[in-house]
Parts: C-alpha cells; structure tokens; sequence
C-alpha cells in the first residue's frame, strides 16, 4: 500500500526512554494486586500513549485510518506504519515500489488483488493474510477484488539493515488455516506469535507477535509479550478497558502504545463485543531513513535507493517494462 512521499524523516531512540522505562515498570509492579502468577506474568503493561487513527487519502481513490506513522506517532520500532484502510472500485492501490521493510495485510472485509512484477498474483479475503517482504524491491498494485466496500489491516515492519537488500517473499495465509484458541468468552486468531498455547506457523524475520482478540462481554483477557518488545494494541470494534482496571474505556480506530512489562490485561465491560489486535515485536534499535515507500538506514542509501528505481535496476529490473493488468 503506498504511502504518501514526505520529507526524509530519521527516527532515534530518545536518550530518556531507559530512566521512563525503569519508572513505568516499578509503578506497575507496585500496582499489581494479581501478583499470584494466575495471569501468566508479573508486570502488567499499562497504556502509554493514546492516538486517535485519522482519516486520509491514499492510493487512487482510497481512505484509510492511519495511527502509526502520523506525526503524533511517527515510529515505533520495529513498526514504520500502521493503516486501517477501505476501498471500493474503481479506487485501489495501483503500481508502486517498496524497498527494505515488509508489508502485512490482514483483510477485514471483502478482498484485495494483488499483482507484482516478479509475476506473482492472487486474491486474499476476509480473514486472510499477506505477509510480504519487500526486501530490495518489489513494484506491485494492490486493488480491490469484488464490488463493494473492501477492509482490512496493512502494517508495514522494518528490516534490519542485514536484512534490507534480501530477495523478495511472501506467506499467505487463508483464513481457515490460521490457527484459533478461545477461554472464558475470549477468542483470538493467532497470526504471529503464541497465544493460549497455540504456536502460529508464521516466520517472522523481525520477531513478531500478531494477535487478533474478540472478547464477549463482560470477559477479561491477559496476555504475556516478551518483555523486551515494544507493543500496541488497535481497536477495530467496540471499547475496552486496557492496562489496570481503574483506566477509562477507549473506543475504536485508536492505537495504544504499551509502556514496559510482560503482558497486557483487558477488560470489556461493555454489552458489546469487543475486537482489537495486539501487536508487538522485537526494536531493530537502528536508525531509520524513510523515503515515502523505501526505508534505509542512512540517507546515502535512500539516494541509491531513488537512483535504482529511477535506472530499473538493483532488484527493480523488470520495472522498466512491467505494468499490472
């Protein structure tokens, strides 16, 4: 999915997020009165950040709801982006480029086509799931497969610089063959990671945990995540109670990025259901050079980076002559 070209941007690690860090975790453990262990781990991940996901144009036509990657929140390493997108003919996501990150799509409703220049093409629908790694180039469209309105999840991960220039890959998943667990009114579709005691098979060159949760009403949930990991969690539907049991409810269409610990506890109090999916993943701690669609580590690299798609070549030779149909 493309995003909009802006001005090179570097990301860092703020010298202070140790010492916070340190704070957060001890305040947590303090306010822990579940310290018997029932719940899987010890220090409960509170809510650190809140940001409502803002609606803007993409694509050809396209909206979508974009949390990470917006000025309030422009990285959160290991993720570049994050969009919550919906698309109906003739609008889509035609041609463009990515290089050095990967892209995972996650339909919610309906379905999206797919085309690269390397010749692959295929249609993932509700439930379905398109982990790509663009790796040193890839130009492909992604456009709508029916009539209608189209939904789903495109979450771009970065690469480690070793990994930036690899060949391009791609695990599809359909929806039946992602593995589920349910407890006590909880659900969860296992896209990466572990949940419940279910493994997904997923490979994930930046580790990675995805997890899509639907709690009934009046259900709790408790997750661990490894604690060295930076986590979110997005709201698709309904509102729930994250962190502690004292927080306010958030509704949908926010991200909350998750302060330190080792697993997160929600609540829905409400008389709805309740969906959202966490995310966490392992920090690259590498600085990021963002170009628009490719992502580097220094702005050398970005410049060659332009200079190859521009001359179709260093992993972007069949661009020159390739158009989707």
């Amino acid at each position: 999915m493309r995003a909009s070209v802006y001005r090179n941007s570097v990301f860092r690690l703020h010298p202070a997020t140790t010492a916070k860090a340190s704070k957060i975790t001890n305040h947590t453990r303090n306010i822990m009165s579940e310290s018997d262990q029932s719940i899987g781990f010890s220090a409960p991940r509170l809510v650190a950040k809140k940001v409502l996901a803002k609606l803007q144009h993409e694509g050809q036509g396209a909206v979508v709801r974009r949390s990470i990657g917006r000025s309030e929140l422009k990285f959160l390493d290991p993720f570049l982006m994050l969009d919550e997108f919906s698309v109906s003919p003739p609008a889509g996501f035609p041609d463009h480029p990515h290089r050095g990150f990967e892209t995972v799509t996650y339909m919610l409703q309906g379905g999206i086509t797919h085309q690269d220049f390397a010749g692959h093409k295929g249609t993932i629908h509700t439930g379905d799931v398109q982990w790509m790694t663009a790796g040193r180039g890839i130009i492909h469209s992604e456009m709508p497969a029916g009539e209608g309105e189209q939904k789903g999840l495109q979450l771009w991960i970065n690469l480690s610089s070793r990994d930036k220039m690899i060949e391009p890959g791609y695990q599809e998943l359909l929806s039946h063959d992602i593995k589920t667990a349910e407890k006590d009114g909880v659900e969860v579709r296992i896209i990466a990671g572990k949940s419940m005691g279910v493994q997904s098979p997923v490979y994930t060159r930046t580790p990675t945990m995805y997890l899509d949760f639907t709690m009934k009403p009046r259900t709790q949930m408790h997750q661990s995540i490894p604690e060295s990991w930076n986590g979110f969690v997005y709201i698709i539907e309904g509102e729930g109670v994250f962190g502690k049991q004292s927080s306010s409810p958030v509704t949908a269409h926010h991200v909350l990025v998750l302060g330190p610990g080792d697993g997160l506890s929600v609540w829905n109090r409400a008389s709805m259901p309740l969906r959202f999916v966490l995310i966490a993943g392992q920090p690259i701690n590498e600085p990021v050079v963002q170009y628009g669609p490719f992502v580097m580590n220094t702005q050398a690299e970005i410049d060659r980076t332009l200079e190859d798609y521009h001359y179709s070549k260093n992993g972007f030779e069949m661009a020159k002559y390739w158009r989707s149909q």
